[in-house]
């Protein structure tokens, strides 16, 4: 499945023309570092650490729209990155494991997005929503260094 995939005509194309390539990883390396500065911004607040100027349920309101759009340009152009090797890729351990702590570090930004409202009204922010966004700010820095890592670790990339 992974092969044919990755000989699928754009895909091709797209492996094959280093512009077009370069501008992909362009894409994909700037929306990363813009969703996941968004999900930073907002855990380091949640920690008390970034923005105090602003209430929580204003940084998020802010934020988070732009977060999902951000994620979901970088896992688009993921997957194409992904396709014009996907069959180094997909049974390699390494990014078997950076796909596990992103799929964690998005279960814990979507925590985090769905119990901002209700941290904001209590008087302080509970520490299992300092936990919460410390585990957040953790897996995507995980994630991140899982990435680097496939290429020195497995070669790929």
């Amino acid at each position: 499945m992974w092969e044919s995939l990755e000989h699928m005509g754009w895909i091709m194309i797209l492996a094959n023309t280093g512009w077009l390539y370069a501008a992909v990883s362009v894409i994909h390396y700037f929306t990363l570092f813009f969703f996941i500065g968004t999900i930073v911004l907002v855990d380091l607040r949640i920690l008390g650490i970034a923005d105090r100027n602003q209430t929580l349920a204003q940084l998020a309101e802010q934020l988070l729209p732009w977060t999902w759009i951000g994620f979901t340009l970088a896992m688009i152009s993921g997957f194409l990155l992904f396709a014009t090797d996907a069959g180094d890729y997909a049974p390699d351990k390494v990014f078997q494991a950076k796909m596990l702590v992103i799929l964690l570090a998005v279960v814990f930004t979507v925590m985090v997005q769905k119990g901002v409202r209700k941290w904001y009204q209590l008087p302080t922010v509970p520490a299992g929503a300092k936990l919460v966004a410390f585990a957040s700010l953790v897996l995507w820095v995980g994630a991140i260094l899982a990435g680097v890592d496939i290429a020195a670790i497995s070669g790929l990339g």
